[in-house]
């Protein structure tokens, strides 16, 4: 019953997939992982996660 904000859609293998989630779960400050290819990040950072993705070049959708 706890919130988990998801990243998908990103490009890349399992090694670099896991690689963006060590950096974004660092710059939320919090836990995560990586299943089927989504990135997992726990608590509500949506806002933080957006603008940390798109200041790496990346395309984003908000979405719920």
């Amino acid at each position: 019953g706890k919130i988990v904000t998801t990243v998908s859609g990103v490009a890349g293998g399992a090694d670099a997939l896991a690689a963006l989630a060590g950096e974004l779960k660092k710059s939320c400050g919090t836990g995560g992982s990586v299943k089927d290819g989504v990135i997992e990040i726990q608590g509500e950072h949506r806002d933080t996660l957006v603008r940390e993705l798109e200041r790496r070049g990346f395309k984003t959708k908000r979405v719920g």
